[in-house]
């Protein structure tokens, strides 16, 4: 017998003479149970496996997903990932074989899993988040995760943070609110996806959502059936006007009605609104996403529709002028991404106007750098954090820190290409972001963050607390 398995034997007859010990004292009706748990209390978890394969998200396209075990059971998770990335987010590995999956297999992520990663983690506690994703970071070397790929390494920190939970004994969201130092978790304001257009549909909509805000709720399931209630009334007044197929759905669920302007969108949702009697307790949010349709210095609202290419170029300044227009006419609390993701000048003066939330989405990245320049210089007061453009969950916490520190609104997204893994429900709350974005009330991969957050609620009981009308405190 070696020294190592000579003392494992020894402690492990110590752990049993104080469980017995235990249910002695305790005078415990069932002994063997008693000691069952108290064994299992003792015996500190380690990560024993990590298994990763590819799946396919909700645009069918592949990614990455995780099974990582410990002692305690096995803990599994998988990674979003969006319609495009840019150059200022961690990267996404992706295999490009043109041939298999058009190019977006993630066979080489899945490998730097089961052989790379896997083999740095095996035997550490999953209670120790920081050092469990400086391991990996440290494993990859380069800045932007390139090497590993963010999808590999996100896949296993979330995982890693669900085992750290159930180490604990607590909820997912308490671990992460414990992980961040903050001590009273609170459900944010949904942001419901209700009409769909850019890059996420098929109509001629530039702006790629319109949201709506159930500010005026006073408990996240009333929020959700507000937003619920409002889009099947919604799903009736298009219905009317543009028949049934105007009620096609985008990649996120809102529905995709062949409008020709933003203004006849509005109109829609207002008066879907209306019909259900929230007037005063929905709020309106655009997710514009600007850097779509930028060409040049100029804005093409006409981006979608080829035989009318340039017919309706606006010049930042008549975007500004627009979106002054809609703030005045319709009750719209936030808007994200009106400009280019460089025009940092525009977004600055619109910011400054101080008329509504202004969200840097593209324009952040939630790249730390970025959101540093964003702060000095004033340009936005609103963040969308996206968990994989960041890459771990540690790294995730330090870019919240910084959105507070400068006084953010925060909104925690969900992305195009989505799965049915729904911690970002418990990071909005554990981080206690005020605001959420994951798609329509409908589609299962983005209910299931709903449904989570319905669960959250009802377990926090009389402790729950609804952000409401207090969305950017």
């Amino acid at each position: 017998m070696s020294v190592q398995e000579y003392l494992d034997k020894h402690l492990l007859s110590r752990k049993i003479e104080d469980a017995v010990n235990a249910a002695v004292r305790a005078k415990t009706p069932d002994p063997v149970l008693f000691i069952s748990n108290h064994m299992r209390k003792a015996v500190q978890s380690v990560i024993t496996k990590i298994k990763a394969r590819q799946i396919l998200d909700s645009r069918g396209i592949p990614t990455v997903e995780v099974d990582l075990h410990t002692n305690k059971g096995m803990f599994r998770a998988s990674v979003p990932s969006g319609n495009s990335t840019g150059m200022y987010e961690a990267v996404e590995l992706r295999d490009g074989d043109k041939g298999v999956y058009l190019g977006n297999s993630v066979a080489k992520a899945v490998k730097n899993i089961n052989e790379k990663i896997s083999e740095a983690l095996i035997g550490m506690d999953p209670t120790l988040q920081s050092q469990i994703d400086q391991a990996m970071i440290d494993l990859d070397k380069t800045e932007k995760k390139g090497e590993l790929g963010v999808n590999a390494i996100l896949a296993v920190s979330i995982a890693a943070c669900k085992a750290g939970a159930a180490e604990k004994e607590v909820p997912l969201y308490k671990h992460i609110s414990d992980l961040s130092g903050k001590t009273s978790p609170t459900l944010p304001v949904p942001a419901f996806t209700v009409i769909s257009g850019g890059k996420r549909a098929g109509n001629n909509l530039a702006i790629q959502e319109i949201m709506i805000l159930p500010t005026g709720a006073s408990r996240f399931e009333e929020a959700l059936r507000m937003g619920s209630e409002t889009y099947h009334h919604l799903k009736v007044v298009i219905t009317e006007k543009f028949g049934a197929c105007g009620c096609n759905v985008g990649e996120d669920g809102g529905f995709a009605p062949n409008v020709s302007s933003f203004k006849e969108a509005l109109d829609l949702v207002k008066e879907a609104i209306s019909r259900s009697g929230y007037n005063e307790k929905v709020k309106i949010a655009l997710d514009v996403a600007a850097t779509n349709f930028c060409i040049g210095t100029r804005y093409d609202l006409d981006f979608k529709s080829p035989q009318k290419l340039g017919q309706d170029f606006k010049s930042a300044e008549d975007m500004i002028e627009l979106y002054q227009e809609l703030c005045t006419e319709y009750p719209i609390f936030s808007i994200e991404d009106p400009f280019d993701k460089e025009d940092w000048e525009h977004f600055k003066h619109f910011s400054s106007l101080g008329i509504c939330q202004v969200v840097g989405g593209d324009l952040l990245s939630s790249n730390a750098k970025r959101m540093e320049r964003a702060t000095t210089e004033s340009a936005c007061n609103g963040f969308l954090l996206k968990v994989n453009q960041v890459g771990t969950v540690t790294e995730i916490i330090e870019v919240v820190k910084q959105s507070k520190e400068a006084h953010w609104g925060m909104v925690v997204a969900h992305r195009c290409g989505e799965t049915v893994d729904s911690f970002v429900a418990d990071l909005a709350v554990g981080l206690a972001s005020g605001q959420i974005k994951a798609g329509a009330p409908c589609r299962g991969e983005r209910l299931e963050k709903y449904n989570q957050l319905l669960r959250i609620e009802e377990e926090l009981g009389d402790q729950a607390m609804y952000v409401g009308e207090d969305i950017r405190q």
